[in-house]
């Protein structure tokens, strides 16, 4: 049954620097929404500059603003390398805020940081809110090592900022799992409006028979694959020093691992027998839930779908230039949810091969750690729907 809305507008806004991770998990929200009502349109902002290669539900789409991309060492740049970065703000900034304008959205949510990118949402926050639209911080459980992201907000006044334009701050994990704003000195204006909404649980697009033994494969993943490459060469490595490794592995090199770093994979994996290289695949969802286990590093979206779908896992987490990988790992092995394996590890290619034989023996999370849900998206979908009758926009059940 899906309930009927009058033409709620929701506006969703990611960054997209680095990875997908951002206009995905905005993406999975939208879609558990217009799946859930119908009357609801979703637009996406996003920087991504693959955002054009995913399926998108009817009722959600998004738009393109110029892209940036984040260096390894933490500094931005544009996409475009004729375009000086400074112009290229200008134009986010101005795309960002005429979107808000024509959309007229009821609710905004914004992924991850709080005034966007080099604070080109700000201006936008201040504008939608003195027009009544209910205005959302979405955070992943994990942000990053709580005294690099303490120096951060505070020489942006961000805190402040937050409990001056923030109604509702969603955190996308379960309370008992990590505070992403643990040991800071958060004030009650923001702290009282914090909702640990749980994990975001994902679906698979299609629906898998019995799997046969040759069929079966180990994923492995990269995620955007911007930074995987030192996963994929240790993969690759520890299959090419033990012989004893035979299971098949299928590795997911990502969009935005570099042409010359994906050309040398491919060549260095053609004619493996154990070993089948993909540069992308827009339906992750469906790699994961066909997998015997996954090795990844460990993002957010992963992780989702390592649970979602039940899923053993190995995780190697980067920890440059944030340690949020490796403080999720750490909190998940910590619970019995995952293996973990240190990237100083797993360039010694017999524990590597030690550690993806055992992966293959491992349980999976429901057995390992028994008792973790996933309900992110019900209460996003709860929480919506009492805004939206706040405002005016009553539901009713319509069959669908």
């Amino acid at each position: 049954m899906a309930k009927h809305l009058r033409n709620a507008r929701i506006l969703m806004y990611s960054h997209d620097t680095f990875g997908l991770g951002h206009l995905r998990r905005c993406r999975t929200i939208a879609h558990s929404l217009v799946e859930n009502y119908r009357g609801l349109q979703v637009l996406i902002i996003s920087g991504a500059t693959i955002a054009g290669a995913f399926d998108y539900r009817t009722r959600v789409d998004f738009v393109k603003i110029p892209s940036v991309i984040k260096l390894r060492n933490g500094e931005y740049t544009s996409i475009d390398k004729h375009m000086d970065l400074h112009e290229t703000m200008k134009m986010r900034q101005s795309i960002i805020r005429h979107t808000a304008e024509s959309f007229d959205p009821d609710i905004f949510i914004i992924d991850k940081e709080p005034l966007g990118l080099r604070g080109e949402v700000e201006e936008t926050l201040v504008y939608l809110k003195t027009r009544g639209t209910t205005c959302v911080l979405g955070l992943r459980d994990v942000m990053d090592a709580p005294h690099l992201l303490e120096a951060e907000w505070q020489r942006n006044d961000v805190l402040r900022k937050i409990g001056q334009l923030y109604d509702d701050i969603w955190v996308y994990g379960p309370p008992d799992f990590y505070d992403p704003l643990s040991e800071m000195d958060v004030p009650t204006s923001v702290r009282s409006k914090m909702k640990f909404v749980g994990f975001l649980q994902r679906k698979a697009s299609i629906n898998r028979q019995e799997t046969r033994p040759e069929d079966e494969y180990l994923l492995v993943t990269t995620g955007g694959g911007g930074d995987g490459a030192d996963l994929v060469r240790d993969v690759i490595a520890a299959y090419a020093a033990d012989p004893e490794l035979t299971y098949k592995a299928v590795i997911v090199l990502g969009p935005y691992m570099p042409a010359e770093q994906r050309a040398a994979f491919a060549e260095a994996c053609k004619g493996h027998p154990h070993l089948e290289v993909l540069e992308f695949d827009n339906r992750m969802e469906d790699r994961i839930a066909g997998a015997k286990a996954v090795i990844a590093m460990g993002g957010y979206n992963t992780y989702c779908e390592i649970l979602s779908f039940d899923k053993p896992a190995l995780i190697v987490p980067r920890t440059q230039p944030r340690e949020e990988q490796l403080i999720r790992a750490s909190r998940a092995e910590e619970l019995g949810l995952v293996s973990m394996l240190g990237a100083e590890e797993s360039c010694d290619s017999a524990k590597f091969s030690q550690a993806i034989k055992d992966l293959l023996k491992r349980d999976p999370p429901s057995v390992s750690a028994p008792g973790m849900h996933l309900e992110g998206l019900v209460h996003i979908a709860e929480i919506v729907e009492d805004w939206l009758k706040h405002k005016g926009l009553h539901l009713s059940v319509a069959q669908g």
